[in-house]
């Protein structure tokens, strides 16, 4: 019977990965597919779209659903659904700023399914730009740890005009100036080559600490808007220790 459970327990986890990157893979489609019909559905003359390919690469998505994605946004050959880039606001458990940015063919669903999330794990949902003054806007690109030891990155980073560097053991994060992450990327990726990730997100000026409980609510809220199909980021101002998260596993 252990055995026969633990079998059980194996394909249950292995069914909730495959459901979780088909979604992860439904998200990284739609952003190409937007990327797409707001330029030109060539990635060498579109950078956003050439920045959610490679965002798929690193997803290890496979090229055939990079392509088809590709193809529903093109002009004349794909599909007609038009999706919106909606961002709402609110507060999560603890006080914690939430931004939500979303890509939808339905603004009443997606606006249902956030205020339900934020509702039913204490939160509240604002209105836009309620808690959008505590953070900057800016542009983040990011590479491996493995691709330069710190000191490279951080001399080619400021020599292709970005703002700020943060490196560790996994990765290295560059920040950059929202008009200027296109020229920072262009010269990084020559000199490196592609990024991990060159997108605009949110930078919070200040984080707050959640309580245990507080904290427990914010990671149910987090994975239940991360569960939508229409949500394509979530930025917070909450930090939260590595021993917080061990204990909440």
């Amino acid at each position: 019977m252990a055995g026969h459970s633990q079998f059980k327990n194996i394909m249950h986890r292995k069914g909730a990965q495959d459901v979780k990157r088909s979604k992860l893979f439904n998200k990284l489609a739609r952003e190409i597919t937007v990327a797409a019909k707001a330029g030109l559905p060539d990635p060498g003359h579109n950078p956003r779209l050439r920045a959610a390919i490679q965002a798929a690469r690193v997803q290890n998505m496979p090229r055939d659903r990079i392509d088809r994605a590709i193809k529903q946004g093109t002009p004349g050959a794909g599909d007609d659904t038009n999706y919106d880039e909606v961002r709402y606001e609110g507060y999560g458990p603890g006080g914690v700023a939430l931004i939500v940015e979303a890509l939808t063919d339905n603004r009443n669903r997606t606006a249902s399914e956030v205020r339900s999330a934020f509702s039913k794990h204490g939160g509240t949902l604002g209105e836009t730009n309620s808690v959008s003054f505590m953070f900057n806007r800016i542009g983040l690109i990011t590479y491996p740890a493995s691709v330069a030891d710190a000191d490279t990155v951080l001399e080619a980073a400021i020599e292709a005009g970005a703002d700020d560097v943060s490196s560790d053991e996994e990765s290295h994060s560059i920040i950059t100036g929202v008009d200027s992450l296109g020229e920072v990327r262009d010269a990084l990726e020559a000199k490196f080559g592609a990024p991990e990730g060159a997108k605009l997100t949110w930078q919070p000026l200040n984080t707050v600490a959640p309580s245990e409980d507080a904290a427990q609510s914010l990671l149910k809220l987090l994975d239940v808007l991360d569960d939508s199909d229409d949500v394509q980021n979530v930025i917070g101002n909450f930090e939260l220790s590595p021993e917080l998260l061990e204990k909440l596993g």
